[in-house]
């Protein structure tokens, strides 16, 4: 079990993007690092882990270096960072250092439609996996399912993942 925490704001735009309604920069709500922290905090032995996506979680990346080092020097939960920025890209980027000491799994790279494959975490075959730290390896990445149902205590039906199945009505 994971705790997401889906940025608002990208200006990549990738085209066929899963999330098109988080790259404005407008929507969503705001919230303070130590509250974000708190809230996961409070969330207990109920996670293993936080999974940042987005919108472009490097956007906010000065505000995102100061949460995962709290995550990183008070908690032991592990961090899955996606983003739109190659590897490259982000070690050319500010404190790219200290926000990669912080993160165990780095999904990095742009969005393509053409070369979609939807399994183990890569949206596109394009993206790059680099395990920053032993704590994952790719077995774990493979079985993680391709989709989840969340049913809501009002019967609302919520579906997503890699490759979400369709209801019919």
């Amino acid at each position: 079990m994971r705790a997401v925490i889906w940025t608002q704001g990208c200006s990549l735009s990738c085209p066929g993007c899963f999330n098109p309604q988080t790259h404005p920069t407008s929507g969503g709500g705001n919230i303070q690092v130590l509250d974000l922290f708190q809230r996961i905090v409070e969330l207990g032995p109920a996670i293993e882990g936080i999974t940042l996506s987005g919108g472009e979680p490097l956007q906010q990346r000065r505000e995102l270096i100061e949460f995962l080092a709290l995550i990183r020097a008070q908690t032991g939960l592990s961090v899955i960072l996606f983003t739109g920025h190659t590897l490259d890209e982000l070690e050319g980027m500010p404190d790219a250092d200290r926000l990669l000491a912080c993160v165990d799994v780095l999904i990095a790279g742009r969005y393509v439609a053409a070369a979609r494959v939807a399994h183990g975490l890569r949206g596109s075959s394009n993206k790059s996996i680099q395990f920053l730290t032993p704590r994952y390896s790719l077995a774990d990445l493979d079985r993680v399912p391709d989709a989840e149902v969340i049913i809501g205590p009002e019967g609302t039906i919520r579906i997503s993942g890699m490759e979400p199945p369709h209801l019919r009505g």
